[in-house]
């Protein structure tokens, strides 16, 4: 096999649950190849550098091996290798978003009506 559409070994390495999500997220600018913005159809090579942008996430991994069917686990995580400097960066990542949940109060109940009327007009939404 020489190379793969980039939908399908993201999908086959369970980046994304459904290949359509892997469509969306290539088309949408999420996924990058060598530092390129690709198409869904792009045809991914061994050795090609990859990043995908999953919400607050950023995967930098580089292509071992190729695969157009979604196998297990096990088997998907040899499909690609993570850099060691996103390993770290999404490490930190969820430090901060650990911390930053901490921060926040957690109420005693749930708001009453007249709060939530109150929420409502303070953040804008109807």
């Amino acid at each position: 096999m020489s190379d793969v559409r980039i939908d399908k070994w993201l999908w086959a390495a369970r980046f994304f649950k459904t290949r359509a999500m892997a469509q969306k997220a290539v088309a949408g600018g999420k996924v990058h190849v060598n530092g390129h913005r690709v198409k869904p159809s792009h045809g991914l090579k061994q050795g090609d550098e990859v990043r995908v942008t999953k919400g607050p996430v950023q995967f930098d991994i580089v292509v071992q091996s190729l695969s157009e069917k979604r196998g297990p686990a096990k088997v998907a995580e040899g499909l690609y290798e993570e850099t060691e400097a996103s390993i770290e960066a999404r490490r930190k990542q969820a430090e901060i978003r650990k911390m930053e949940r901490l921060a926040r109060p957690i109420p005693e109940r749930r708001p009453d009506k007249k709060e939530r009327r109150q929420l409502r007009k303070m953040t804008g939404k109807t």
